[in-house]
């Protein structure tokens, strides 16, 4: 006879703090907003809408103070993520404007091989300084989710604002195919049992 017990996150058995983060308090990392999830072979299901609500998470962010960081994934030439091309490139309205940089990495972590880290100390967000980073971008299962480990071993408290991400379908290990709702939904609650928090959108996070 089986009991039904309320599930507990990791989070919680360890007590890690669960307030969403103030984004005047936090950097924002835009994880590949880039044009190829949105035509071709790796356009994903809502993607329109979450580069729209990025675009509203960005708009928020700037217009609070937060330091901006964005990451393009970079796949060399001839490849959906050749970012000599327009297809590798940060679609127009969540795009980088003066004094934002733009981090370039080959891995799905974000922070592995590439400067992020030293960015975010740039921007006075080092690990135990009190700043929080919050997370957008593609895919969810893959990027989003690997970024927002690699943030929680450095020491960083990740928040993924959902609606500002999306992922695809996939072939499941059992010949059957898991839906890119059911993935997304997989992710994100990935990272809230131990990695970080995950908020609906920018109106769950004050200014």
């Amino acid at each position: 006879m089986t009991t039904n017990v309320p599930s507990t996150t990791l989070r919680e058995l360890v007590g890690l703090d669960s307030r969403p983060p103030r984004l005047s308090e936090s950097v924002l990392i835009m994880i590949d907003f880039q044009n190829t999830y949105r035509t071709g072979v790796m356009a994903l299901p809502g993607a329109e809408e979450a580069v729209k609500a990025g675009a509203r998470l960005l708009a928020r962010a700037r217009a609070a103070g937060t330091p901006v960081v964005h990451i393009v994934n970079d796949g060399g030439e001839n490849t959906p993520y050749d970012i000599r091309a327009h297809i590798g490139a940060i679609s127009d309205e969540v795009a980088p404007v003066d004094g934002e940089p733009t981090v370039v990495k080959q891995f799905p972590n974000g922070f592995h091989a590439t400067e992020l880290e030293q960015v975010l100390k740039d921007a006075g967000a080092a690990p135990g300084s009190g700043k929080d980073l919050v997370l957008a971008g593609f895919m969810t299962h893959m990027c989003v989710v690997f970024t927002a480990q690699g943030a929680f071993n450095l020491g960083y408290r990740p928040t993924v604002v959902a609606d500002a991400t999306a992922t695809r379908p996939l072939p499941a290990p059992d010949g059957g195919v898991l839906p890119a709702d059911v993935l997304q939904t997989a992710a994100l609650t990935t990272v809230t049992d131990l990695f970080g928090l995950v908020v609906p959108g920018a109106d769950a996070l004050d200014d």
